[in-house]
């Protein structure tokens, strides 16, 4: 019971701040900025992807649909995703610990790790806030702006789903997608449990999701033995649910991967707060 009070206090406490706000105003312009840009002139970006196809293939139907719509924006916005995560999550200790408040909370019967757990598993439903928030936008307003129909994806190969298809690979997408922002809440809160501002844990989270993608992106041999351990070299497998054959063991070895990520970072999380000095 005592835990269960604990995380609606600190749900309260996000939801209270302003920059908690930003967040969801950041998503929301974004996705409405490219879903009316698309509606505006999208037909030349069609044309110009596929430009290459259309002297083999004859193309029919609604393309330029909501669900190309999501797709495009599922591979814009993780890029922006963790900042947002970042910003809020990255306050959650180092906010209490910049005004002195711990001193006062732990007063009340509530140990150090029932405090922590709490405050993390807040910040993993604020993370989840978001992505449903994507989804809801991104697929809703997609399909309302542009219709409904089959689904070109083009990677090594050409994949064309058909509209019965789709809406599945979507679900499965997002929530996967969840399971990689978890990984950077984790990181995020590992960085403020670290900290005594919030700028430290939002600046540390980007700074290492910027090196670790570099890491996992550039075809080098040294980088070849840290990549199986990089959390960015799996946390775009969401890619994965829209292929033909979809390969559930590598998704399975990736999402058992990012879990690691999470338990370790907040068992680190969770050994240091036990340490950490809150009278002075």
């Amino acid at each position: 019971m005592t835990f269960i009070l604990t995380t609606k206090t600190e749900l309260f406490k996000i939801f209270s701040r302003p920059r908690t706000y930003i967040a969801y105003a950041a998503i929301l312009i974004i996705i409405l900025a490219i879903q009316f840009a698309i509606y505006a002139d999208g037909q030349k970006l069609l044309d110009f992807t596929t430009q290459n196809l259309r002297e083999s293939f004859d193309f029919s139907g609604n393309l330029l649909n909501g669900y190309f719509i999501s797709y495009l924006i599922l591979n814009a916005l993780w890029v922006h995703i963790p900042l947002l995560v970042a910003l809020v999550v990255g306050d959650l200790l180092a906010g209490e610990a910049n005004m002195g408040t711990f001193r006062f909370i732990l007063t009340k019967p509530v140990s150090r790790m029932t405090l922590c757990a709490s405050k993390f598993i807040a910040a993993i439903l604020y993370s989840a806030s978001l992505i449903i928030l994507l989804g809801i936008l991104s697929l809703v307003l997609g399909v309302l702006l542009f219709g409904s129909g089959d689904l070109i994806v083009l990677r090594d190969t050409i994949n064309i789903f058909s509209e019965d298809d789709i809406l599945w690979r979507c679900i499965l997408a997002f929530a996967y997608g969840l399971l990689g922002m978890c990984v950077v809440a984790a990181l995020s809160f590992f960085l403020s449990a670290l900290s005594d501002n919030s700028i430290g844990p939002i600046i540390g989270t980007m700074t290492i999701i910027i090196a670790c993608t570099i890491f996992s992106s550039l075809d080098v041999s040294i980088f070849h033995y840290i990549r199986p351990f990089l959390f960015t070299t799996y946390i775009t497998e969401w890619r994965s649910f829209f292929d033909y054959q979809i390969d559930y063991q590598k998704l399975t070895k990736a999402s058992l991967v990012l879990l690691a990520h999470i338990v370790i970072l907040f068992s680190f999380t969770i050994y240091y707060f036990n340490k950490k000095d809150i009278l002075s």
